[in-house]
């Protein structure tokens, strides 16, 4: 289906239904023809008469093997496919109360994710009554981000949507320079 989809984006030989068409390409004087010399030099070449850029007046024309096109194009786009960046988001999840070694652990964890290079998105869960436990839980997430401030910047303070309060934080990029102000301090006495 892919295939024949990829046909269809380009015009070529016959149904091209142009009166004129513009020329461009290798061993071609590149000018403006009739579509019937054009597919006639193609055929003497034998290639294939493609059009490359309908929206122009006259129409862009290539005289090339369309097969061989086709297969350029599809290599292209893979290629810019493979350069796009993914964005990997990692998820650590915290309760209200949890405990030194708990937390040591998953900063640890998150420290890994950020230095590969993917955001972390920590959450307090809240169960239940643990709701009341709100304000533990922004400062357990404030202190998370405090922590991992070499290691990345935050993205999003922490908000409470519905049983979760989240924050993001997004690694810094390599040239050591972080868009966004780090977190407020937070003093071990105020935990």
């Amino acid at each position: 289906m892919r295939n024949d989809r990829n046909k269809e984006q380009y015009r070529i030989n016959e149904r091209i239904n142009v009166p004129e068409v513009r020329l461009v390409g290798e061993n071609i004087t590149v000018g403006v023809y009739s579509t019937s010399k054009a597919l006639q030099m193609a055929e003497d070449m034998g290639f294939d008469l493609v059009e490359i850029s309908p929206s122009a007046s006259p129409p862009v024309c290539r005289i090339i093997d369309y097969q061989k096109f086709l297969y350029q194009q599809k290599k292209r786009q893979k290629e810019q496919q493979a350069k796009a960046i993914k964005i990997v988001v990692k998820e650590i999840r915290f309760g209200p109360q949890t405990d030194d070694h708990d937390y040591n652990f998953k900063l640890r964890h998150a420290k890994e994710f950020l230095e590969e290079g993917a955001k972390v998105k920590a959450y307090v869960f809240f169960k239940g009554r643990s709701i009341l436990f709100k304000e533990q839980g922004e400062v357990l997430l404030l202190r998370f981000a405090n922590d991992l401030e070499e290691f990345g910047k935050v993205e999003q303070m922490p908000v409470l949507e519905g049983k979760k309060m989240i924050i993001m934080i997004s690694p810094i990029s390599k040239k050591g320079s972080a868009a966004k102000p780090a977190p407020p301090k937070i003093e071990k006495n105020d935990i």
